[in-house]
C-alpha cells in the first residue's frame, strides 16, 4: 500500500476503562480492510487511523468500534470536539458521583450487618435476637442486588458481553468477581441444603463493597483525567469566539469561523487578537507570553504580524488577516500538543505486549485459586476456594497498566506546552531524555540574527567611503543578514549607492557585481582563493598599521568579511552579531545535565572558535557550506552518540531533519518548524535544557507508573491467591483487594499529575 495514498483521521473512543479495551478497539480498526495503522490512547480516548480510502471510510471504523461495545465519531478541525470532550468527562464525573453516592447508601447497611458481626461479638448476638440470621441475609440480598444492578450494572452489561465475546477486560473482572461472591451468598441464603453446613457462609459485603470501591476509583480517576487535559483547555481559552470585522464600512461582530482571509479586523487596547494577521494601520505593544514566555509585551507596528491569542495592552491597530481556522499559529500550536498527547512512546510497546494476555491469564490463575484451594484448602473448602479466586480476579485489573504511560505524557507535554516548548513528535519526549551531543546552528540561533558592520579595514590606495559604497550597493541584491548589516550602515552615513550589475551569489562564500565599471567580489577567504585573489595583500595595512586585524576579530567572535576590487585585495570588514544573553546560560546548563555541546556554522574558523570560548562549547564544526551540515552532524554522531540539532533557518531544514532530534527555534522559519520534532516558541535557549530535563522527569514519572503496576500485580496477585496462608494464616480480603486495585490506578493518576507542577532545577544560578 502506497504511503502517500493513505488517508489520516481522528476518532474520538467512549467506554474504553483500562488497557484491554485499547487492544480490543486497535484490532477491531486493524481488522478493517484497507487500514493500514491504527493506534489508541486511552488517556486522550482518540484513536489514530491510516486507511485506504478506496478501501475503507470512516463509517466502516465507527462500526468496527461500536461491534466491540464502544461508541466513536470522527474528529474534524474546529469542530468542538474538546468542548464536548470537556462536557462529556464532566458529566461522566458527576454520573460516577451519583452512583458511588448510591452505592455507599446501599452498601453500608450490608457492611455494617456482615462485618460489625464479625469484629464485635455484641453486635452479632443482638443481630441474631432482633433480625435473625435469616432476616439480615434476606435484608443484604436485597440491598447487594440493589447495588449491583443499579450503580453496578455497567460493569455486568460491558463486562459480561466483553466475555461473551472472548474479549474479556476490566469490567469482565470484576463482573465475574462481584458476580461469584452474590451467586454464592444466594445460594447460601434461599438453598443452604446446597451447601455443606461448615460451608454456609455469606459474601453480600464483599460484593457491595468491591463495586463501590471501584466506583470511587473510578470517579478519582475521571476527576484526575480532567486535570490532564488543562494545557489544551487553556489553548483554546485563548482564542476570542468573535472579531470586529470592518465589512461595508461598518464594525461588525463576526464569530471568528466566519472571518475571512484577507478581512480587516479592528483591535482595541486590553483586548485579546482575535486572529492571525498582518497590522497596516496603527502601533501598540502586545503580550505575547502565551507563545514565547516572555513577560515584557513587544512593540508591534505597521508591517509587523500579530497572532491571535495574544493580548493587546495599549493602542489599537487594524490588522488584515493572513491566517485562518486550523492555519492559525493557535491552531497549529493546539494540533501539534495534541498530537504529542496522543503519542504512542515505544516504551509503550512493553505494556502492550503484556495487556495482551494479561486478562485471559488473570483469569485463568483465578481458576486455578479456585481449584487448588477447593482441593488442598482447608474446610470448610468452598468458601476459601472462592474468595481467593475472587480477590485474584479483582486485584489484577490492569487499569493502571493501561493509565501509565499516557497520563504521563499528556501531562508532560502539556507542562511543556505551558513553558513554550512544543513536542511535534511524540516519540522525541523518550528520544530527547538519551541526547549525548546538542549541535547549534550559530546565526540567529545563538545569536541574536541580526548583525551589524563594526569594523572597516580598507587597503593603501583606496578610499574607505568609496570602498564602502561599492561593497554596499553589490550586498543590496542580498537578503543575507550580513548583507542588511552592510547596507544599513552605509544608509547611516547617507551615502548615496549605485546600481550592482551582472550579480551573482556563491552560496556559502559570498557575492559578486560590477559597480560603476569596476569588478567587486565579496565574501570569505575560500570565494577569494578561487577567484585569485591575495588574501596576503592584506597586511600591507592603510592608514600607517601593521597588524592584521583578521585574528582579534576573529578572538572577539565578529566575522571578518573579505573585499576585492578588480582582482585587488580592497578592504576587510567585521561584521558582529550579538550573541543571545540566555546562549552561555543554556550551554552551561547543558554541561550539567552532562551533554556535550557542538556548534556548526558556515563561519570561518576564528570567528567560530571566538564564539565557542565566549559560550564554553565543546566543539566547533566551521566553514560548513548549507548542504555540509548533514555531513557534519553524521561526523558528530560516531561512535553511537545521539545528537539534537538545534536551528532557525531555511538552510537548517536538512540538518533538523537529519539529526535523532531536530529542535527548532520558533521565531524561525515555518520550514524549519516543520522539519524539527520539538519547537522552542521564544528565542530563549534555556528552553533547550528545560526540554531535556522535562523530558527525563516525563520518563522517570513513566518508569515509576510502570514500575508500580507491574510490581503491584506480581506483588499482590501471589498474596489474593492465598500463598501466604500456608505460613502465616493471612489471606487477602476482596474488600482489600478491590481498595487496592482501586488505589493503584488513582496513584498512578496522582503521580502523573505531579508534573504540572515541573519548573528546571538544573540551571545555574549564574553564569
Amino acid at each position: 500500500m502506497n504511503a502517500s495514498s493513505l488517508t489520516h483521521t481522528e476518532l474520538a473512543i467512549t467506554g474504553m476503562t483500562c488497557a484491554s479495551c485499547v487492544k480490543r478497539v486497535e484490532k477491531a480498526l486493524t481488522a478493517v480492510p484497507g487500514v493500514n495503522q491504527a493506534s489508541v490512547n486511552l488517556a486522550t480516548e482518540r484513536a489514530q487511523v491510516n486507511y485506504d480510502p478506496a478501501a475503507a471510510n470512516a463509517e466502516a471504523l465507527i462500526a468496527a468500534v461500536v461491534r466491540m461495545g464502544y461508541e466513536a465519531q470522527p474528529i474534524t478541525a474546529n469542530d468542538g470536539h474538546e468542548d464536548r470532550q470537556t462536557q462529556a468527562r464532566a458529566e461522566e464525573a458527576r454520573a460516577l458521583r451519583r452512583a458511588f453516592t448510591i452505592a455507599v447508601i446501599l452498601t453500608l447497611p450490608v457492611f455494617i450487618l456482615e462485618m460489625g458481626s464479625h469484629i464485635v461479638p455484641a453486635f452479632h448476638h443482638w443481630i441474631l435476637d432482633t433480625l435473625g440470621r435469616e432476616n439480615s441475609w434476606l435484608l443484604q440480598f436485597v440491598l447487594t442486588t440493589l447495588v449491583l444492578a443499579w450503580p453496578g450494572r455497567v460493569f455486568f452489561t460491558k463486562g459480561l458481553t466483553a466475555l461473551w465475546r472472548r474479549a474479556p477486560e476490566m469490567n469482565s473482572l470484576v463482573a465475574v468477581g462481584a458476580g461469584a461472591a452474590w451467586g454464592y451468598s444466594t445460594v447460601a441464603t434461599f438453598l443452604p441444603d446446597w451447601l455443606p453446613s461448615n460451608a454456609l457462609h455469606v459474601y453480600y459485603e464483599a460484593a457491595t463493597v468491591i463495586v463501590t470501591l471501584i466506583l470511587l476509583g473510578r470517579m478519582l480517576e475521571a476527576r484526575a483525567k480532567g486535570r490532564t487535559g488543562a494545557a489544551i483547555k487553556r489553548l483554546i481559552g485563548l482564542q476570542p469566539r468573535t472579531a470586529r470585522v470592518l465589512r461595508e464600512g461598518k464594525l461588525q461582530d463576526v464569530p471568528i469561523e466566519q472571518v475571512l482571509r484577507g478581512e480587516h479586523v479592528v483591535v482595541r487596547p486590553g483586548e485579546k487578537i482575535p486572529i492571525d494577521g498582518e497590522i497596516i494601520e496603527g502601533r501598540s505593544f502586545v503580550d505575547e507570553s502565551m507563545l514565547t514566555g516572555e513577560p515584557v509585551p513587544v512593540e508591534k507596528s505597521v508591517g509587523m504580524s500579530a497572532t491571535g491569542g495574544t493580548l493587546n495592552t495599549s493602542g489599537s491597530f487594524t490588522l488584515r488577516v493572513t491566517h485562518t481556522g486550523a492555519d492559525t499559529m493557535l491552531a497549529r500550536i493546539i494540533g501539534m500538543v495534541e498530537a504529542a498527547q496522543g503519542a504512542r512512546l515505544p516504551i509503550q510497546a512493553l505494556v502492550d505486549q503484556v495487556t495482551a494476555w494479561f486478562v485471559p491469564a488473570v483469569m485463568a490463575a483465578a481458576l486455578l485459586t479456585f481449584a487448588a484451594w477447593l482441593m488442598w484448602g482447608p474446610a470448610p473448602a468452598l468458601p476459601f476456594a472462592l474468595v481467593n479466586a475472587v480477590a485474584v480476579l479483582i486485584i489484577a485489573c490492569p487499569c493502571a497498566m493501561g493509565l501509565a504511560t499516557p497520563t504521563s505524557i499528556m501531562v508532560g507535554t502539556g507542562r511543556a506546552a505551558d513553558m513554550g516548548i512544543l513536542f511535534r513528535q511524540g516519540d522525541a519526549l523518550q528520544a530527547l531524555r538519551d541526547v549525548d551531543v546538542i549541535a547549534f546552528d550559530k546565526t540567529g540561533t545563538l545569536t541574536e540574527g541580526k548583525p551589524a558592520l563594526t569594523d572597516i579595514h580598507v587597503m593603501n590606495g583606496f578610499d574607505e567611503t568609496e570602498v564602502l559604497r561599492w561593497l554596499a550597493a553589490v550586498q543590496t541584491r542580498s537578503e543575507h543578514p550580513i548583507a542588511l548589516a552592510i547596507v544599513a550602515a552605509a544608509e547611516e552615513r547617507g551615502l548615496s549607492l549605485p546600481n550592482a550589475d551582472d550579480f551573482q551569489a556563491f552560496t556559502g562564500s559570498g557575492v559578486q557585481a560590477t559597480v560603476e565599471a569596476r569588478k567587486v567580489i565579496t565574501g570569505n577567504s575560500r570565494l577569494m582563493s578561487e577567484h585569485g585573489v591575495d588574501v596576503a595583500a592584506r597586511h600591507n595595512a592603510g592608514h600607517g598599521e601593521t597588524q592584521d586585524p583578521i585574528a582579534a576579530w576573529g578572538a572577539a567572535g565578529k566575522t571578518p568579511i573579505y573585499v576585492a576590487v578588480d582582482g585587488q585585495i580592497a578592504a576587510m570588514v567585521a561584521v558582529s552579531d550579538p550573541i543571545k544573553p540566555s546562549a552561555a546560560q543554556a550551554i552551561a546548563t547543558l554541561h550539567r545535565l552532562g551533554i556535550k555541546t557542538a556548534m556548526i556554522t558556515g563561519d570561518n574558523t576564528h570567528t567560530a572558535r571566538g564564539v565557542a570560548r565566549q559560550l564554553g562549547i565543546d566543539e566547533v564544526r566551521a566553514e560548513v557550506l548549507p548542504d555540509g551540515k548533514v555531513a557534519a552532524i553524521e561526523d558528530l554522531r560516531k561512535n553511537g552518540r545521539r545528537l539534537a540539532f538545534v536551528g532557525d533557518g531555511i538552510n537548517d531544514a536538512p540538518a533538523l531533519a537529519a539529526s535523532d532530534i531536530g529542535i527548532a527555534i520558533g521565531t524561525g522559519t515555518d520550514v524549519a518548524i516543520e522539519a524539527a520534532s520539538v519547537v522552542l516558541m521564544a528565542g530563549d535557549l534555556n528552553a533547550v535544557p528545560d526540554a531535556i530535563a522535562l523530558s527525563r522527569a516525563t520518563m522517570a514519572n513513566i518508569r515509576q507508573n510502570l514500575f508500580w503496576a507491574f510490581a503491584y500485580n506480581v506483588a499482590l496477585i501471589p498474596v489474593a491467591a492465598g500463598a501466604l496462608y500456608p505460613a502465616y494464616g493471612v489471606a487477602l480480603s476482596p474488600m482489600f483487594a478491590a481498595a487496592a486495585m482501586a488505589m493503584s490506578s488513582v496513584f498512578v493518576l496522582g503521580n502523573a499529575l505531579r508534573l504540572r507542577r515541573f519548573h528546571a532545577s538544573a540551571r545555574p544560578a549564574a553564569v
